[in-house]
């Protein structure tokens, strides 16, 4: 049925409202899920808005506006922590611009070590790959390493264990001598 509402029908509603939107368009407006927006309020992120008199939640220009700084922080990456640290600085208009620089390259720093352990468990799952002859035989390294539920070492895979376009390269089969003999 929203796809009957006109642009034209919706802004008379908002006009009606006082400019301020149901949670369900404050949602479509920023790309924040409707729970998720109630979930920020829950745990304090965001103040609760305003409501209607049927009780519904009514979120304005200023709601819509931090929706999006969220919305944007969250496509950063930053955590939740991190978030309501960002909401802090950004509404304190007194802000050092360093304070905000040093939150950043925190988050900086901390998506380095991640990116340094998904590199590991890349070159784990690599080695693991080309140790697989995957073929019709059940027995399976990968399988068998996983399996184990030990915490092995980061294995990397050698510039030679991948073909071009990242897959592995097939395993060589040893070559036996000819039972053909020579003349």
């Amino acid at each position: 049925m929203d796809a009957l509402v006109s642009p034209l029908d919706t802004r008379l509603r908002e006009a009606r409202s006082g400019g301020r939107r149901k949670v369900g368009a404050a949602a479509r407006a920023t790309g924040v899920p409707a729970k998720t927006i109630r979930y920020y309020e829950s745990i304090g992120l965001l103040a609760p808005p305003k409501r209607a008199e049927n009780g519904y939640r009514l979120y304005g220009g200023t709601e819509i506006e931090t929706l999006r700084f969220v919305r944007r922080a969250r496509d950063l990456g930053f955590s939740l922590d991190e978030l309501s640290k960002l909401l802090a600085l950004w509404r304190d208009k007194n802000r050092a611009s360093a304070d905000v620089k040093t939150l950043a390259l925190e988050h900086v720093r901390a998506l380095d070590d991640r990116i340094a352990k998904l590199k590991a468990v890349r070159g784990t799952i690599l080695a693991l790959a080309a140790r697989c002859h995957g073929d019709n035989r059940p027995d399976c390294p990968i399988l068998a390493d996983i399996a184990s539920g030990k915490d092995h070492h980061v294995m990397r895979a050698g510039p030679r264990a991948l073909r071009p376009g990242g897959r592995p390269r097939a395993t060589r089969k040893t070559s036996r001598p000819s039972k053909r003999k020579r003349k």
